[in-house]
């Protein structure tokens, strides 16, 4: 089944290329953009983009696994599959080291390159979903007061109310004040539940 969301982005600087993986994804009901540069891809590249990234390897000025590289580095690393017609294998390697979905030469059989796009396309349907998930728990976060923070890091590092007290020379009423206040702007009466959120901020 095609997903319904995101475009296919064709990065190629062979015009007559881009024109036949246009047509071949275009058929088969995939949204389609094309570009005949990384740099002019990256140009209109933002935080919002859905999809994913067809491109060639071997291209003047800009090469794939430099697209690659600046993509990942963008804030929205959408999946990236590699098509090449000589690819080898050092190049293969270090492209799916760096993340890329997969990598195909320029000849292979259309069933080939369509797996690839919806495997790229599920994968960005799952970043976005995290990428979400992350944004809403710093938004949380970002509510806290500098003395909450103090005491939601020492909850979630495992000390006890008065070992907190302790520490920040406050009283212990003042401790199980904040962390009443802490459960009601984040919502999460449990610890457990604070230490997700720590672990999901902290790993930004």
């Amino acid at each position: 089944m095609t997903p319904t969301h995101g475009l296919v982005y064709v990065v190629d600087d062979d015009d007559s290329f881009r024109r036949s993986v246009s047509r071949l994804l275009s058929a088969v009901g995939y949204e389609v953009a094309t570009f005949a540069s990384g740099p002019d891809f990256l140009a209109q590249h933002t935080s919002l983009s859905r999809g994913c990234v067809l491109a060639d390897l071997h291209m003047p000025g800009c090469s794939g696994l430099e697209l690659q590289t600046r993509l990942a580095s963008s804030g929205n690393p959408l999946p990236l599959v590699f098509l090449s017609g000589n690819g080898t294998i050092p190049f293969t390697v270090k492209a799916m080291r760096q993340g890329a979905v997969d990598f195909l030469t320029k000849c292979a059989p259309d069933r080939e390159l369509l797996a690839a796009v919806a495997q790229a396309l599920l994968l960005d349907g799952v970043q976005h979903a995290r990428r979400g998930a992350l944004a809403e728990m710093q938004s949380l976060y970002g509510q806290l007061s500098p003395r909450e923070c103090e005491v939601f890091a020492g909850v979630v590092a495992g000390q006890l109310n008065k070992q907190i007290a302790g520490d920040l020379e406050i009283a212990l009423r003042t401790v199980k004040l904040h962390r009443t206040h802490i459960s009601r702007k984040l919502g999460m009466p449990s610890v457990p539940e604070w230490i997700q959120l720590w672990n999901a901020v902290r790993t930004k």
